[in-house]
């Protein structure tokens, strides 16, 4: 076949060869060329830049009408959750400027490897370990840094120029944003970008049969034909998949210091009455739950999910383990459930502000974020009268 471009072919020892096809997930150029090189090449095995929840999203395309948003929240996903939303309708936004439905090439090469009974290996790491390996190493004092920025891609309402059009066609629009925040947060780079390279690397180049076709996104080309011609040592996949603990010294930290204020409060109420340490006690369920009673407000939540931000916060301030958003979120999808219809419009809505307090997914969201600033509000002016206190 005649050579194209963003096609990149290694060759290995023992007459093995990888062809990497270097695609942009919203191109039309790219899906054709995936199913060209497949079908003239022949390849033992396809490997694709999925995971096994992204291979999931591709094949059923419906699956948010079956979305356990309970489940979600109690196994304390729904941080993980509004990343993948942003990630998923900021590739939606760039595909409707193109017309084609983001990871249609992956997709495609998914189907003729079935077609032609080539073996499937998904080589991707998966996003929701991504991203909780890049929030775990974001130092804390960066971490609302990281947030400001995430929220200011959801509300930016810029249309993409054609240059830029061209430049996600020649990457991929997942790693295009991937790779705007590894240059704002360069702590973030080796995450988000070197270790999926090695990820991706590793996988590849174990894939059986001696000549490999892998679809990867343009942008990783580079790193993962760098890494296997030049036979580099790569981290084992278990280290590439564990997220950072917390250590011991910060979980102490995290316990001193609602320990330090309950025995305040008991110290200040044996030395100066019980009086005066029932004030104080007072003043904590008002400041933070009134804090995190007036967040719900403001997020448009049920009536019930007002008053059990106003009975939670007063105890959640008091743990490391669990926040207001927990509760405030669950007694919401449970009061408000959301449509089906809201489910399907998700990612349009996501991008709009005025849609955050209309469709009930992302009124859900709001239940889950904003209780929990006033409510910190309210606990840093909580301590600062205990501290006049002594």
């Amino acid at each position: 076949m005649s050579e194209n471009p963003d096609i990149y072919r290694i060759f290995l020892p023992n007459q093995r060869e990888i062809i990497l096809v270097g695609t942009a997930h919203i191109s039309q150029e790219s899906k054709d060329l995936v199913k060209k090189t497949i079908e003239e090449e022949a390849p033992d095995t396809v490997c694709v830049e999925l995971d096994e929840g992204r291979m999931k999203s591709l094949e059923e395309p419906n699956r948010w009408k079956s979305l356990d948003l309970k489940a979600i929240i109690k196994e304390k996903q729904m941080g993980t959750l509004l990343a993948n939303l942003v990630l998923g309708s900021y590739q939606k936004r760039m595909g409707d400027q193109t017309g084609v439905r983001p990871g249609a090439e992956l997709q495609e090469a998914v189907e003729i490897a079935k077609e032609k009974n080539i073996p499937i290996v998904l080589a991707d790491r998966q996003i929701k370990i991504t991203l909780k390996r890049a929030w775990s190493l974001t130092p804390w004092y960066r971490k609302f840094s990281l947030l400001g920025a995430l929220f200011a891609s959801i509300f930016d309402k810029t249309e993409v120029s054609e240059e830029e059009l061209r430049k996600i066609k020649e990457q991929d629009s997942l790693n295009m944003m991937l790779q705007e925040f590894g240059d704002s947060f360069p702590e973030l780079k080796e995450v988000l970008i070197d270790e999926r390279d090695q990820f991706l690397a590793s996988r590849i180049k174990a894939a059986p049969g001696n000549k490999v076709v892998a679809v990867v996104g343009a942008g990783h080309v580079k790193g993962i034909s760098r890494i296997i011609e030049n036979n580099l040592e790569l981290p084992s996949e278990e280290s590439l998949n564990t997220i950072k603990k917390t250590s011991v010294m910060w979980k102490l930290l995290a316990w001193s210091i609602p320990l330090a204020i309950v025995l305040s409060i008991v110290l200040i109420g044996w030395h100066s009455g019980a009086a005066k340490a029932g004030e104080l006690s007072l003043q904590w369920v008002m400041l933070t739950g009134g804090g995190a009673m007036l967040g719900s407000i403001i997020a448009g939540g049920h009536p019930l999910t007002v008053l059990v931000a106003f009975i939670a916060a007063p105890f959640t301030g008091l743990t490391p383990l669990i926040g207001v958003g927990f509760f405030t979120a669950l007694t919401q999808v449970y009061m408000r459930p959301p449509r089906v219809k809201e489910i399907e419009n998700i990612n349009d809505d996501i991008w709009k502000v005025s849609r955050w307090w209309k469709n009930r997914v992302t009124r859900i969201f709001l239940c889950f974020l904003l209780p929990g600033f006033p409510a910190i509000v309210g606990k840093v002016i909580a301590i600062t009268q205990i501290v006049k206190a002594f």
